[in-house]
């Protein structure tokens, strides 16, 4: 017999492995969807190669490899590719991550594939590069890329092989059915892995004493080859890597570092068969053996199921009863973690799918104090001390963690077993690593953050002083020159070199653009600044109106839409208009003073035909009086109409832009068309009641002018010149005659509107207020 080690504590929990070996191995069949993650297996997430709509063959690759640590993922069955999309994934977190999501046809088509009858002609390069395509990664545990495993350093020679068939966790029984049933194919899969590694010493196959029937197995089909089948005392977790290999070989692996580092490669047995149907019949990793038992399953057993099958499609096959199960769990008791969701799907690492009922697992009752008993440290396989661990980490002083080796812990779960205060200590250890690996993951991040940060400033302050020694060494150049040129008679020479040096000099002292805003300013308020002409004033000042329009305009547009929508910065837009109106007046006022200013400066005969002008405009609206003519306000209201109407159109077109885009806005859009509508019928009808003012006031005679506007200003004149005639007590007549005309005419559109429901009532409702009040104002004049 084999001389074969102890491990530190360890656990002996009730194995329960008995209720799913009953059977034999049981196909699952195709479900109707296959959900696939990209990430079934340590390092980069695989890469999409297939778009929704496309059919798929079984074995054909769905998702290529991302790097170095990484594995492709194959289609299970043929079918088409419904969604590549985030779903729930099998996770203790109960995280969602990108897959593929294939709706099967169930004809189970096999893509063209083919393995070597001879793996022993195939260089190591080509057979790894096969096992790499082929998708397959460790099924015993975390999942490491079995490629990256396989290559192995020459400067590091392999002594031992070992493969891992112990399954040491309670329920789980998928290593050991394949024990029984599939001994050749784990035997032709060691000789593969064997002459890859060639190990130069030995090739073993663990498996705890419990499995009788696959330890004869197994001994049958390795009969010749070579390879050892050792058994070893059952004990929990023997299964772990290092655990075992200290078990075979009494070595153990140094913390933080790898078995390759003491001579030794570990695969699992699934693995080697994964790999043997990988090279010789060029089979993808689609399938595992995978064990769903449990007192809530009324047939436990083992599957042969398709990568990508919804954890409920295999239950529904077990008869289970979902009222009797207390939590699903994937994987064991002792290292599995609870499901959330029965949809999420078998992946690589699936080994079991575990129901039970409340009298299997029951609720672990609250964790009272430690007490100090020293339990945990006995039973820990790492030779760890869990209990200051525990303190260390609710205290969370994870410097003192990591000095207690906090990530050589397994995570097996003994330590917590045998508490007698119920502490779930795995649960503080799993969260400080979480806590560690996040905090180092930041200081990265800052420590590349400072470098850049660093760099950064080290270039500008280089290339300043690059640009500093080239301004000096310019500078020096200049005065070599200036002092050669005054050593020479020809002093001129000198006199233009330094003038050339002071343009220079001047040159850079204006190059900087905000320099010469800011002096400008600076000039400008201090008066130095240059005096502006009296055109380019009343430029000015036009620009500044029409702008100030322009925003009295959008002011009025919000302040009427806040008042629709009931809004709560009513005040503030209303603050906003009258501030505006404010600055508006103050501008028409400084208009109308440099205006007055050019009427009377402005010589008749000036040559600037636009001062002439601006004169005679001057001097036409100063001999009219403060009060507007009949020809300015028609003129004004005529611009009032044309300006309108643009404003209407482009409204118009930015609610259709609005609607055609299905934008958020359009009702307010809507809202200011209808605001600049309104607005557009009111400049129109008070320019029809000012013309029509205009002509009942005018005299019989034609105008002189055929042109409209020179004609409307002859029949005002003419109005002003009876006016100017007239009385007080006539011209309130007139005025009050002139009003209930209008108002009379406006209760005629009123009413009109009314009956239609047109929008513009209101307005029109308004406007008749207005000139009622003026009527009343005029009628107690004339009293």
């Amino acid at each position: 017999m084999r001389k074969v080690w102890d491990i530190h504590g360890g656990i002996h929990p009730a194995e329960n492995k008995q209720q799913s070996l009953q059977e034999p191995i049981h196909a699952a069949g195709i479900p109707q969807q296959l959900i696939l993650p990209l990430a079934q297996h340590i390092g980069a997430p695989a890469s999409p190669i297939v778009n929704i709509g496309d059919r798929v063959l079984k074995g054909q690759m769905i998702a290529e490899a991302k790097g170095f640590v990484s594995a492709p993922v194959h289609a299970p069955s043929s079918g088409t590719v419904m969604a590549i999309e985030s779903r729930l994934i099998p996770h203790p977190s109960g995280m969602s991550a990108p897959c593929i999501v294939i709706d099967t046809d169930g004809q189970d088509e096999w893509i063209d594939h083919a393995g070597v009858e001879d793996f022993r002609s195939l260089s190591k390069l080509d057979l790894i590069d096969r096992v790499r395509q082929a998708g397959i990664a460790g099924m015993g545990g975390a999942g490491f890329p079995s490629a990256v495993k396989l290559s192995t350093r020459d400067d590091k020679p392999i002594e031992t092989l070992i493969l891992n068939g112990t399954e040491c966790e309670p329920y789980i029984t998928a290593d050991d059915i394949l024990m029984r049933e599939r001994a050749a194919e784990i035997i032709a899969g060691a000789e593969i892995l064997r002459h890859l590694i060639k190990p130069s010493k030995e090739t073993l196959i663990g498996v705890e004493d419990n499995k009788p029937e696959g330890i004869a197995a197994l001994r049958k089909a390795a009969e010749g080859t070579g390879i050892e089948i050792v058994p070893f005392p059952t004990k929990y977790p023997s299964g772990g890597e290092k655990q075992l290999i200290q078990i075979l070989t009494g070595k153990e692996v140094p913390a933080g570092g790898l078995p390759a580092d003491i001579g030794i490669v570990c695969q699992n047995i699934g693995t080697a068969t994964a790999i043997y149907r990988a090279i010789c019949f060029g089979e993808p990793l689609i399938s595992r053996i995978t064990t769903v038992t449990g007192e809530a399953c009324s047939q436990a057993r083992n599957y042969e199921v398709l990568l990508g099958t919804p954890v409920q499609f295999l239950l529904d096959q077990s008869g289970f009863r979902k009222d009797d199960c207390i939590r699903l769990v994937m994987g064991g008791p002792m290292m599995g973690y609870t499901l959330q969701d029965t949809a999420v799907p078998i992946v690589k690492t699936s080994n079991c799918v575990l129901a039970p009922s409340v009298a299997e697992l029951p609720p672990p009752p609250p964790a009272q104090a430690c007490i100090r008993c020293g339990m945990c440290a006995e039973a820990c396989p790492v030779s760890l001390l869990p209990q200051q661990m525990y303190w260390f980490a609710r205290a969370q002083e994870h410097e003192k963690l990591e000095d207690h080796k906090l990530f050589d812990c397994i995570e097996c779960g003994a330590c917590s077993y045998v508490c007698p205060s119920n502490i779930p200590l795995v649960q503080y250890y799993r969260a400080s690593k979480a806590e560690i690996r996040q905090a180092q993951q930041d200081k990265i991040k800052s420590e590349r953050s400072k470098e850049r940060f660093e760099a950064r400033t080290a270039r500008l302050e280089r290339e300043e002083a690059e640009k500093e020694a080239k301004r000096a060494a310019r500078l020096q150049a200049a005065k070599d020159k200036a002092a050669a040129a005054a050593n020479n008679p020809d002093s001129g020479k000198a006199d233009l070199i330094q003038a050339a040096i002071d343009r220079s000099k001047a040159k850079k002292a204006d190059a900087d653009p905000a320099h010469d805003a800011i002096a400008r300013a600076q000039a400008k308020r201090e008066g130095t600044a240059e005096e502006e002409s009296p055109t380019a004033k009343s430029e000015r000042l036009q620009l500044l109106l029409a702008s100030a329009e322009r925003r009295l305009t959008s002011a009025r547009e919000k302040l009427a839409l806040a008042k629709e929508q009931a809004s709560e910065n009513v005040e503030a837009f209303a603050t906003a208009v009258i501030k505006t109106e404010d600055k508006l007046a103050a501008l028409q006022k400084e208009i109308a003073e440099h205006e007055a200013s050019l009427a009377n400066t402005a010589a008749p005969n000036s040559s600037d035909p636009a001062q002439a002008a601006i004169a005679r405009a001057m001097a036409k609206r100063a001999g009219s009086g403060t009060d507007e003519s009949d020809a300015d306000k028609t003129l004004r209201l005529q611009n009032l109409v044309a300006t309108t109407e643009k404003r209407l159109a482009a409204a118009q077109q930015k609610l259709s832009m609005a609607e055609e885009q299905n934008d958020a806005n359009v009702a307010a859009f809507a809202t200011g068309r209808d605001k600049t509508q309104s607005k557009l019928d009111t400049a129109k009808q008070e320019l029809a009641e000012h013309l029509a003012t205009i002509k009942e006031s005018a005299p019989s005679t034609a105008a002189s002018s055929d042109d409209p506007v020179q004609a409307a200003i002859e029949r005002a004149k003419a109005a002003r010149a009876s006016q100017a005639e007239m009385s007080d007590e006539d011209k309130l007549k007139q005025t009050i005659e002139s009003l209930e005309n209008r108002i009379a005419r406006t209760q005629e559109k009123l009413s009109a509107a009314q009956e239609n429901g047109d929008d513009k009532a209101e307005i029109l409702a308004d406007s008749i207020a207005k000139l009622q009040d003026k009527l009343a104002s005029a009628k107690q004049q004339l009293g």
